[in-house]
């Protein structure tokens, strides 16, 4: 289902300064594209395929996350940033300083599914219960109903825009207000496979990734809003219907309004055929019914 991560695009040139800009330039044929770890395996995907219609053009993809791809939206080097969150405020202000208006298009709709090792009972939890693992107020299964194993947890990096949506979202509940952060033992871990690896070889694990990369070396847990349910896994059912709790949106920005060779792309990525592969990959169309 995913584009293995050695089948980077690494392309000769570079795109034009004009194009960065939103102003078109025929020559250019070169597409910078970086930034979320979430999204660069679909972003490859579409590479690749839009490169077979388009030999002309060539998509230089890489991740690194989506705070790397943010930082060369607004430095100028990119042409598209990949996230897997919206633009900051700060990140705003930095590329208006620079001379940019980013532009922000939702190109597909991603489940994070919260998993476990295949041999650990629980199945079921409610966002509460995930606020408290994850900030280190539950430290042994057993508090859960489970065996008594000490709880170890797993995360994405700061710079992942998915650690960022996961801490807003489950460990603060949404709340702006709050303060609570992930646990000072919890292993930070660079990329969704890492995620995927540690929790499939420790019994004692929590994590979280989206659920385009969960395989079935993992265990996924139905979630809840609150104790009274429905517990509910993720899909892309679940997914559209918004029934599935922890759920969110995700993005490419360009620096300004897209012309040329960039908007042709990204009006392609909303066709019938790029939304196709977004199934594919695990995630939820944008123009699904």
């Amino acid at each position: 289902m995913q584009v293995a991560l050695s089948l980077l695009l690494f392309v000769v040139g570079c795109t034009s300064s004009d194009n960065r800009q939103g102003g078109s330039s025929p020559s250019s044929t070169t597409i910078e594209n970086k930034g979320s770890d979430t999204i660069v395996n679909l972003a490859l995907a579409w590479a690749e395929e839009y490169q077979t219609q388009h030999p002309e053009v060539n998509i230089s993809v890489t991740g690194g996350g989506t705070g790397t791809g943010m930082a060369a939206l607004i430095n100028g080097t990119v042409d598209i940033a990949n996230a897997s969150r919206q633009i900051k405020p700060e990140e705003l202000i930095a590329a208006e300083a620079n001379g940019y208006k980013p532009v922000e298009f939702k190109i597909a709709l991603d489940a994070i599914a919260v998993i476990v090792h295949p041999d650990n009972p629980i199945s079921e939890l409610t966002l509460p219960q995930l606020s408290d693992i994850f900030s280190g107020k539950i430290n042994n299964w057993q508090e859960l109903g489970g065996e008594d194993r000490p709880i170890v947890r797993v995360s994405r990096e700061t710079n992942s825009g998915t650690h960022v949506y996961f801490l807003e979202e489950v460990l603060r509940l949404g709340d702006d207000d709050s303060d609570i952060i992930f646990s000072a033992d919890t292993l930070l871990l660079p990329s969704s496979q890492g995620i995927i690896s540690e929790v499939s070889q420790n019994p004692n694990t929590i994590g979280y990734d989206g659920l385009g990369y969960v395989t079935p070396e993992v265990k996924i847990i139905a979630v809840a809003s609150d104790a009274n349910g429905p517990y509910v896994f993720p899909s892309a059912e679940t997914v559209n219907t918004g029934d599935y709790p922890i759920a969110r949106d995700l993005y490419m920005y360009t620096g300004n309004t897209p012309s040329g060779s960039i908007k042709d792309y990204l009006d392609w990525i909303y066709g019938a055929e790029a939304q196709a592969i977004v199934q594919e990959q695990g995630f939820v169309p944008v123009n699904s019914p």
